[in-house]
């Protein structure tokens, strides 16, 4: 297929060291190179890689599209190698693997902290804190920790999910690290839970996700491309950066979105997955290329 990634991850090579040498690991996070968190114009490009961690593989009808992790990886690879592409949003088991690949060097590295509310499950607003913690993402020297916070209000257990991000905001704020809060106003209907992605909707969550933990001062939103959106933005002064989700539109509407909100003086970049690593001409480089174009000018 056109553009799907020539190079060959040898997953083998990656099992044999975690099962030979798993101290390795720590040791590679010890000795990576490291850099600011903004470069010089201000602005990011992260690639998403935490979707398979919450039962989340499909993109477009594909329900399995992110189950080879050979083929995820060679994707992330190709995307990280790319001008202009500053870094990576992941899972621990991602982000090892990336790490023992040598494709961290010198990137922004986000961990994604709270992975319990698997989709579809009868728990999903419970979304406990199942991956990294601040303690291990100032250990490990990464940038910040992500966290989805789904706001449902006629569900308990969002209180739980609500408690345990403003702690985690509080943790990584006295690190000095990234806190990038997901925010989304939710309802459940029929057991299923669905994002109200109207701008009202995206105030209201954004009002809530601001003032989490004791300090905003290391906080940033991650938010979705929804009408409006100059109204949202106006509901925070917090950096933000634009998420893609699973790309079901023609992608040149998909980049005209983004390239509107990217004039918005508080959204400070992009982060995104499936519509960068999956796109419907397979190509990612090229898809990364337009990506990193809109966010950085010409970098690409």
């Amino acid at each position: 297929m056109t553009g799907v990634p020539s190079r060959v991850v040898d997953t083998a090579a990656l099992t044999e060291v975690r099962a030979r040498e798993p101290e390795r690991i720590a040791a590679r996070w010890e000795e990576r190179i490291l850099r600011p968190l903004l470069p010089a114009d201000g602005r990011l490009l992260l690639v998403a890689a935490d979707h398979p961690a919450r039962n989340a593989l499909g993109v477009r009808d594909d329900a399995m599209a992110m189950a080879s992790r050979s083929d995820l990886l060679a994707r992330l690879v190709t995307a990280l190698e790319r001008p202009g592409v500053d870094g990576v949003l992941g899972t621990p088991d991602v982000l090892d693997d990336l790490l023992l690949l040598g494709a961290l060097e010198g990137k922004v590295v986000i961990g994604s902290m709270n992975r319990g509310g698997l989709q579809g499950s009868a728990w999903e607003l419970d979304d406990r804190f199942t991956g990294y913690t601040a303690a291990q993402v100032q250990e490990r020297g990464l940038d910040g920790g992500k966290m989805l916070t789904r706001i449902a209000l006629g569900d308990p257990a969002t209180v739980a999910t609500l408690q345990a991000c403003a702690n985690a905001v509080t943790e990584l704020a006295e690190l000095r690290r990234m806190a990038m809060v997901e925010p989304f106003w939710s309802v459940v209907e029929a057991g299923r839970v669905r994002n109200l992605l109207d701008a009202d909707s995206m105030i209201r969550a954004v009002s809530v996700a601001s003032a989490l933990g004791t300090s905003s001062a290391h906080t940033w939103l991650k938010l979705p491309v929804v009408d409006d959106l100059e109204r949202v933005m106006d509901a925070t002064t917090l950096p933000t950066l634009l998420l893609g989700g699973d790309p079901q539109g023609e992608p040149r509407d998909t980049y005209a979105g983004w390239g509107r909100a990217l004039e918005l003086p508080a959204v400070r970049g992009l982060v995104v997955g499936r519509a960068l690593l999956y796109p419907r001409d397979a190509d990612v480089a090229a898809a990364v290329d337009i990506a990193a174009d809109l966010v950085h000018g010409g970098v690409a």
